[in-house]
């Protein structure tokens, strides 16, 4: 058995999400969790207007934001939780991730905020995008292993706002060109580009390489979410895409606990096509989850796309099987106008 058919015998248990709503991907309950029963009646669900009146007052005083966590393999991943309404989303993101901080009580299982104890900030976005980021001096009490970790949580979370682009760290007002307990240089810039999640493990010369974030799946079953790694890929390899792909099939590494749904037998049929921000894939039939139903998994294309639109003016994802596009995926739902990255990913209640 392939190392890949082992990491997806792992996640057959997976439940699929419908990326086409608009909601966000994999929510920490399952599809059987969320499903009302077959029993309950339309004068059951219909009784009391109470949770609709809560769940609208809660949208209308919260938004959802992406605040990027440490999970308990040590990954940092993205998890969207609902903030209180304020006009300084990005200081309050930021603030969201001081440890025993306002994010205690909605952390999600086994997660863990990254910023050390007591730490105070304050966020000023330029024109160009820069979001400069200055730290009390409590920010340099955390935990050597944690340096990078609290690097790629505060770029990341940051750089989901449309309006920051790159970030700038100071501390007490001085400017950090590295970080002040292991010594970790420090991007005049940081960026996504930076990458997050390493994964060197088959890199032996780097110098002749480059970066690219995939995501694959971790967690367990009922709380699965997609967590974003970067790999390091030849130089030789000019098309992005298919970089991406590759690394997809490919699939998590051996020691890693994370889990991928792309078979070792999956090929590009032809170069990818890029047009208006839109990459078209054309795949063998190997990418189809069953081969009886002609279905794509959800969670496949869920991390596919996310893959992808990591990529610099890729909006939205068209997949083909043998040149055609007449598909669906695994709850039935015909992929008849091509896939877009949602706003927010891993959503859900915890």
């Amino acid at each position: 058995m392939s190392k890949n058919k082992a990491k997806i015998l792992m996640s057959t248990v997976l439940t699929s999400t419908v990326l086409l709503s608009g909601c966000g991907l994999l929510g920490s309950e399952t599809q059987k969790k969320i499903d009302p029963p077959k029993s309950t009646t339309i004068a059951e669900k219909t009784t009391s207007k109470e949770p609709m009146a809560k769940e609208t007052a809660k949208q209308e005083n919260t938004v959802k934001t992406e605040l990027y966590l440490v999970d308990k393999d040590g990954y940092v991943v993205p998890q969207t939780l609902d903030l209180p309404k304020t006009t300084s989303v990005a200081k309050q993101a930021l603030e969201y991730l001081v440890a025993n901080g306002p994010v205690t009580d909605q952390l999600p299982n086994d997660f863990r905020a990254v910023l050390p104890e007591d730490t105070d900030l304050s966020v000023n976005i330029d024109k160009d995008g820069v979001a400069t980021v200055n730290f009390s001096k409590e920010f340099k009490n955390y935990q050597a292993e944690d340096e990078m970790k609290i690097l790629q949580s505060v770029t990341w979370t940051l750089t989901q706002f449309d309006n920051v682009k790159t970030v700038k760290l100071k501390m007490n007002g001085h400017d950090l060109t590295e970080m002040p307990v292991n010594g970790t240089p420090i991007s005049e810039n940081l960026s996504r580009a930076t990458g997050i999640n390493y994964d060197t493990a088959d890199v032996t010369d780097i110098t002749n390489t480059k970066p690219v974030t995939v995501y694959f799946i971790g967690g367990e079953e009922g709380s699965y979410y997609y967590v974003p790694v970067t790999r390091r890929v030849s130089n030789t390899e000019k098309d992005p895409y298919v970089a991406v792909v590759n690394e997809l099939i490919k699939g998590p590494s051996e020691k890693s606990p994370l889990v991928s749904e792309f078979m070792s037998d999956v090929k590009l049929l032809e170069a990818p096509k890029y047009e208006d921000g839109q990459v078209t894939l054309n795949f063998n039939e190997n990418i189809f989850g069953s081969f009886e139903e002609k279905e794509i998994s959800q969670n496949l294309l869920d991390a596919l796309v996310l893959s992808l639109t990591e990529q610099e003016g890729v909006e939205k994802v068209a997949v083909q099987v043998n040149g055609k596009a007449d598909i669906k995926n695994d709850s039935g739902k015909k992929l008849t106008e091509p896939v877009t990255r949602p706003e927010k990913v891993n959503t859900g209640s915890f």
